[in-house]
């Protein structure tokens, strides 16, 4: 068994090794000043913080959309600037005005609700996208532009799914990442622009309520444990998804930005893991610390296709490889802070 692995392990880093781009040297540097685009998104309003917190509070800013403002703590603790993805001037001239040298570009529509708005997914994703890379091509920043478990789609290797596989998704979503992932690899090779990425599993957070993705009833689920009320999952048993706690997320977006460049071969985008569970699986653990917890299942049909057309695992042996990834939470741990956490939160002893 032992043999077996080991070559499997030394497979999968020859396969890492044969990707090579074209050969351009980017300058090892560390952020500085830092834009983040979607500041108050899922994402955004948490990794504005973590990153004020390590490099500065004048030194990130907070770039949001009308209607969508910074509140509380992150309104208070540095700058903010109207900044629409879909308006490349405001991008170019917030790059300008504090000097930016590196962009994360948080701006999407989740799954679900890029189903219901193409159009819309697409401008943002995609046209937003290349607004982002022109300005970084002409103002020479790093771009960092989340990718996600669905760029995959129903033909990949739905357990252990490689690197590098057939990516054929089924949804708005997983297209414009798809997408995504050519052009941040395009203007890195063709004009030396450094975008880096990592395929996001389902994030799970005590701190920004859910927004409207498949994975989310994996947050939902917490909050009803606390709050003592009974959940009805919008999908089935034995759906089983890649899942990662929000501080390992943030740690990811950071580190990825901070590694050595000399060592990385994959770019656009790193696959990312931390755990795989099944509704059931998430439902028993809860049960070990809310004994009372009542489960129901209430399915959603939209959310379960694209469940099903998603990996159940990811295989992250390139992330860690190429820039020591390596996740520090698991369910257990996850599942104590989050029920620790959320009880503060609505003060609940």
């Amino acid at each position: 068994m032992r043999k077996k692995t080991s070559k499997k392990i030394i497979k999968i880093a020859n396969s890492c090794l044969t990707l090579q781009f074209t050969a351009i040297i980017i300058e090892t540097k560390k952020m500085k000043n830092v834009l983040i685009i979607g500041s108050t998104g899922q994402i955004g309003s948490e990794l504005t913080m973590k990153l004020r917190s390590i490099y500065g509070s004048n030194n990130v800013i907070a770039g949001y959309i009308p209607g969508a403002e910074p509140k509380g703590e992150l309104a208070e603790s540095g700058p903010s600037e109207i900044v629409d993805i879909t308006n490349a001037q405001q991008i170019a001239d917030a790059v300008e005005k504090y000097k930016i040298d590196t962009i994360y570009n948080l701006a999407a529509l989740l799954s679900a609700v890029a189903e219901s708005k193409p159009l819309l997914a697409w401008k943002i994703g995609v046209g937003g996208l290349m607004n982002v890379l022109e300005v970084a091509r002409e103002k020479k920043c790093a771009v960092f532009t989340p990718s996600s478990i669905g760029s995959f789609g129903p033909n990949a290797p739905k357990d252990g799914t490689p690197q590098d596989t057939i990516q054929q998704p089924k949804t708005m979503y997983g297209v414009t990442k798809v997408t995504g992932e050519l052009l941040s690899n395009y203007y890195f090779t063709k004009f030396g622009v450094d975008t880096r990425s990592v395929r996001f599993p389902g994030l799970i957070s005590y701190v920004t309520p859910p927004g409207g993705g498949t994975t989310d009833y994996a947050v939902d689920i917490y909050y009803a444990a606390v709050l003592g009320k009974p959940f009805k999952c919008p999908v089935k048993e034995e759906t089983f998804m890649d899942m990662m706690y929000m501080p390992d997320a943030l740690r990811a977006a950071i580190e990825i930005m901070e590694a050595d460049p000399t060592r990385l071969i994959h770019r656009n985008s790193f696959n990312i893991a931390s755990m795989s569970f099944d509704p059931v699986i998430i439902y028993n653990k809860i049960k070990e610390y809310v004994p009372d917890f009542e489960m129901t299942y209430e399915l959603d049909p939209l959310r379960q296709a694209i469940a099903d057309s998603w990996p159940n695992s990811l295989d992250d042996t390139c992330a860690r490889l190429e820039w020591n990834w390596k996740p520090e939470y698991d369910l257990d741990a996850m599942t104590r802070d989050m029920l620790e956490k959320l009880r503060i939160k609505f003060g609940i002893k």
